[in-house]
């Protein structure tokens, strides 16, 4: 099998899927080097800069370049191959010694680019990846098993459950993360999240009973710079988690429930816990009321379910109070989530450019 120097792989990954994988690394083993270009339109979801992201991480050893490609309104057929044409040259301006595709496109472009045209097929077996940017579109959970651990961490639908002490939030999130891993098939995968909040704690516990053998948990104290650390681990055991669960996630708590739980330990506000709270992807927050559940006569419960509901109101946080008994909660909150993932992930529709 002849083998080249430079070989280039195009198209719109949007988003990445395992027939674009099969794509490149099929090129990637017969070239000495191989170029990834990522095409993309102003505004598209996902973006340009998360595709390339997704397309490095996943394909280490190809040189991945993203490129945007708006091309004019009422182009000519004909016309379309130059103007793509023109922003690949920009792009990737070395010469190209092989074009891989599995688009009919492809012997054309070669041909322009003085390259040869390498067809990638699917042999020996055409089911092996039955899937394209259209099939993610139109059913996510159906193509879920043909995307990679980043794509799934962002396209992953993420439902926080907070709320005061004793409100119910992780029997919530247990209960959430249950039930949707009742529904079978991709969605068994569910994950949940617990608070490292917690777990934090009993470190602390233990680091105190090594030096007082009678500590308990009352006697652990947090500072304003605990609350940093619980935030940021938090934030990364979500993101392991929706690497690696169904297209919803569960977490008990975040970092922007850390903000709170600060100013509710330490009397103000953490800018530190707030911008790792910026910096989160979650997309539903459902809070737990205070009402008719834990202790009536503790003021703080109230204060706390108040502020939670300033807070996500004034940060434009999609958000869902949960109040009665258990099962008119856990009721609430499914209709709730089964809303969200109804809307989808949100992608870009593309004019059929393959898979």
């Amino acid at each position: 099998m002849r083998r080249f120097g430079h070989g280039l792989v195009l198209g719109g990954f949007c988003p990445p899927h395992a027939g674009h994988h099969h794509l490149v690394r099929t090129a990637g083993r017969r070239c000495e080097r191989l170029t990834v270009l990522v095409r993309a339109s102003s505004g598209d979801s996902p973006s340009l800069a998360e595709r390339v992201a997704w397309m490095r991480e996943i394909h280490p050893d190809a040189f991945v370049v993203g490129a945007v490609a708006d091309l004019p309104v009422g182009l000519r057929d004909a016309d379309v191959l130059d103007a793509r044409l023109a922003v690949l040259r920009a792009a990737v301006p070395e010469r190209v010694d092989a074009v891989f595709t599995s688009e009919p496109y492809g012997e054309e472009l070669g041909r322009r680019l003085g390259a040869e045209s390498v067809a990638v097929d699917q042999d020996p077996d055409p089911t092996r990846f039955p899937v394209s940017d259209a099939a993610v579109r139109a059913d996510l959970p159906g193509s879920w098993d043909f995307l990679e651990a980043p794509v799934r961490a962002a396209l992953t639908r993420r439902v926080v459950v907070l709320g005061a002490e004793s409100t119910g939030a992780t029997t919530m999130a247990l209960a959430l993360a249950d039930h949707y891993r009742r529904r079978g098939g991709v969605w068994a995968r569910t994950r949940y999240v617990p608070a490292y909040g917690r777990e934090y704690g009993e470190l602390k516990l233990a680091g105190l009973r090594a030096e007082h053998p009678g500590a308990t948990r009352s006697d652990v104290t947090f500072r304003s710079s605990d609350f940093p650390v619980i935030a940021q681990r938090q934030a990364e055991l979500e993101e392991e988690a929706a690497r690696d669960g169904s297209p919803v996630l569960f977490c008990d708590t975040d970092a922007f429930a850390g903000t709170i739980w600060h100013e509710r330990h330490m009397g103000t506000a953490s800018a530190e816990v707030g911008e790792i709270a910026a910096r989160g992807r979650q997309h539903l927050w459902l809070l737990t009321d205070h009402r008719g559940v834990g202790r009536e006569d503790d003021a703080l419960r109230p204060w706390m379910t108040a502020r939670f509901l300033t807070q996500l109101a004034h940060t434009g946080r999609r958000t869902a109070v949960l109040s009665g008994p258990h099962e008119e909660r856990l009721a609430s909150a499914v209709a709730a989530v089964d809303a969200l993932l109804a809307e989808g992930a949100h992608l870009t529709d593309r004019i059929a450019e393959g898979r």
